[in-house]
């Protein structure tokens, strides 16, 4: 077990280029698996997912070079269709290869698949959707799908925007035949950008970034070049952790439409930022404090599909809380977990009432001091760290092997920007 130590209560200033999405980078993958041609990805992060991913599509019979940030995957031919119990406990996304096996192949069988633990996490949207496009499922210690008579389009409904199962329903009507129409389909930035990927492979889909797409079956896809849009989440946390140290970062690699609605969050905190075409600057010595609602409500935080406030952004924004002046609540609608690692932050001093699963209301500032901690899950584990690097004297963050999960080169990005911090 992997272990980081943290010194805190040290000034944070500088220059970071983000990674590549993970979350565009890892259907992605699976998609890969849809052509016999070479798929070039580039700004590929270098991550624990990613390398699990790689592995799973190179038990497929895929060949796979990964070096610098850029993956190759090639899949003349299939040699199996299952993906290994150990690998679906290891990476929730491996539940995306479900559809480019049965697409290619007519079946697949998998295992519940594991990942961080937030809450309950469905899988409706996957199995609804694999069936409407015409697989026969069937789910219970194993998932098993067959196609015998292939995939055909139709139209279907999801009852939630779910981003993963919109992206299982993508790289599996691409190639079906027929029309297909997704309503209420996920618009996040990775979702946007692996149509793109697939549209570059020779994909029809339209609606791009709507909740509306409309997918044109075609016979066949080729390979494709392709460069990842950078990680807006990632870039987020670092935002939240200059915000709360009052330091001027520049975030590099960036699209502004990703951040419109983190910089009217990041606002509510009085804090501003630029966004500009290829960065993000956020000057220094801001003081976070908490803008109130009219009247002199306490605000609200809360998250929701895209283009709402990330459900992946509410940790870090919740430990930047604590370093502004006020009081404000954090409503997590979408994971009944995901609030519990404030207990944590309680812990080292934090001024915090967990209200139930999905709220917490946070005042501030508080001064907080360093303790021994650990990594529920990617997320919280970023926003303990960057709560260590507020905190008086030093913290150690037990199972760091969980945010690599999430965050490439992160000791060094955060060295860079003063930092101190070392593996352990």
């Amino acid at each position: 077990m992997k272990r980081l130590r943290i010194t805190g209560d040290l000034p944070v200033s500088g220059k970071v280029r983000i990674s590549g999405n993970k979350n565009a980078a890892l259907p992605m993958i699976a998609a890969a698996l849809l052509t016999d041609e070479p798929v070039i990805l580039r700004n590929m992060p270098d991550i624990l997912d990613v390398r699990s991913m790689l592995e799973i599509a190179a038990s497929f019979g895929a060949t796979v070079d990964f070096k610098d940030n850029v993956a190759t995957i090639c899949t003349p031919s299939l040699r199996s269709c299952e993906v290994s119990r150990e690998a679906c406990a290891n990476t929730r996304t491996s539940i995306l290869f479900a559809a480019p096996l049965v697409a290619r192949a007519g079946g697949a069988k998998l295992y519940p698949p594991g990942g961080d633990v937030i809450g309950r996490r469905r899988l409706d949207g996957h199995f609804y959707g694999l069936t409407k496009l015409g697989a026969n499922a069937n789910y219970g210690a194993t998932y098993d799908f067959s196609a015998p008579s292939g995939l055909h389009g139709c139209e279907m409904f999801l009852d939630e925007a779910s981003v993963t199962a919109t992206e299982q329903i993508m790289i599996a009507a691409v190639t079906a035949d027929g029309l297909t129409i997704l309503r209420n389909a996920a618009s996040e930035p990775h979702v946007c950008d692996l149509a793109e990927m697939l549209n570059g492979m020779g994909a029809k889909i339209s609606g791009i970034g709507s909740n509306t797409l409309e997918i044109e079956g075609v016979k066949k896809l080729h390979g494709i070049d392709y460069t990842i849009c950078g990680d807006h989440i990632e870039a987020g946390s670092f935002l939240a952790l200059a915000a709360a140290r009052r330091g001027e970062l520049t975030i590099t690699g960036t699209t502004p439409r990703h951040y419109w609605m983190l910089r009217r969050v990041f606002e509510r905190f009085n804090i501003r930022m630029e966004l500009h075409p290829d960065h993000i600057f956020l000057p220094g010595d801001q003081i976070p404090e908490v803008a109130n609602d009219v009247g002199g409500h306490i605000p609200v935080i809360s998250d929701g599909p895209w283009p709402q406030y990330p459900s992946d952004m509410m940790s870090c924004s919740i430990v930047m809380a604590t370093q502004a002046k006020g009081t404000v609540m954090f409503f997590e609608k979408m994971f009944e977990s995901r609030i519990y690692f404030v207990d944590r932050l309680i812990a080292m001093g934090a001024s915090a009432i967990v209200c139930d699963p999905h709220r917490v209301v946070i005042s501030g500032p508080a001064l907080l001091h360093g303790t021994t901690l650990s990594s529920p899950d990617i997320r919280a584990g970023m926003a303990l760290l960057i709560a260590a690097a507020c905190a008086k004297g030093e913290s150690i963050i037990n199972s760091c092997e969980v945010i690599y999960r999430g965050y490439e080169k992160l000791t060094e990005k955060l060295s860079s920007l003063g930092c101190d911090i070392e593996e352990i």
